[in-house]
């Protein structure tokens, strides 16, 4: 089955609505990806008062005095969200946001997206979750990262007693800002299949790492999604860029996963049509 690709638009869009809206075309036309993806947050509902009125962690990379004029800088409006769904389906491409708290969830879900996803930080605000549970009816996709085995099991059983087990897509992901190599297990996609392949709709893989590599294997592994930070320029101003594909880049990901979904087969005969001239001409018959 073809892998369904993500390119999470997130923050890359630095605030400004037609940036976001050049990201939709761009990665809907020309990299032809089946869904982008957007955040969104009621910072003062997320964050505390204190974690609002700090500074940002990394100044270079802020949009305001703080991290919360920060945040909001980047933060699109209901309305705002809208369009660029509607945008989205003018251009032939899902729209998909992650959402940070209940207020934000509410908010999304009152578009009725297709999907909605669930971040690693807050696969455990169960809060949310039931609200997404009761009043959302599509796809729930739900990442893994900073979360141990016991706080994914805790999550599936809670989704399985709300009967919404069926339309979740649970994602192997590991949470850093780019992950290096080593630190990316993506041998869990197997563990996470074993375990809730056929509790769940599908498993995915999110990844924050560097080049392309690794989501083919990923999918050869089984991830029937893959989700990668899109920008139009590494370079720009922001934490995500640097762990983000560009342009060429993420249409490169696409024709090498359709490639990859198209060699991933058995054999439905013992030699293949390909093989029947070859095999007359070459192979040997025995003395």
């Amino acid at each position: 089955m073809k892998p369904k690709i993500i390119a999470e638009i997130g923050c890359n869009h630095k605030g400004e609505l037609e940036i976001a809206k050049k990201m939709i075309k761009i990665a809907a036309e020309y990299c032809k990806v089946d869904v982008v993806k957007f955040q969104k947050r009621n910072n003062k509902e997320l964050l505390s008062e204190e974690q609002y009125n700090a500074p940002h962690p990394n100044s270079q990379n802020s949009y305001g005095k703080t991290y919360g004029e920060h945040r909001e800088f980047l933060e699109f409006s209901v309305e705002q969200h809208r369009m660029l769904k509607q945008y989205c389906e003018e251009n032939g491409v899902k729209y998909c946001t992650s959402v940070w708290d209940l207020t934000s969830a509410k908010e999304i879900a009152s578009l009725k997206p297709e999907l909605i996803k669930i971040p690693s930080a807050i696969n455990n605000h169960y809060e949310m979750l039931e609200w997404l549970c009761e009043n959302f009816e599509g796809e729930i996709h739900i990442s893994t990262g900073m979360t141990n085995y016991d706080e994914i099991e805790e999550l599936i059983n809670f989704l399985s007693v709300k009967k919404r087990n069926k339309d979740i897509v649970l994602y192997n992901c590991t949470s850093g800002y780019p992950v290096p190599f080593r630190d990316i297990r993506l041998k869990e996609i197997i563990r996470l299949k074993e375990r809730y392949g056929k509790v769940i709709k599908a498993l995915g893989f999110s990844g924050h790492h560097i080049g392309i590599a690794i989501d083919m294997a990923a999918i050869g592994l089984g991830a029937e999604w893959i989700e990668r930070h899109f920008t139009l320029d590494r370079n720009w101003k922001g934490t995500d860029h640097s762990a983000s594909l560009e342009p060429d880049d993420l249409r490169s990901l696409v024709e090498d996963a359709n490639r990859v979904s198209e060699a991933l087969q058995f054999k439905n005969e013992e030699i293949l049509d390909i093989e029947l001239v070859q095999r007359e001409k070459l192979k040997f018959r025995g003395l």
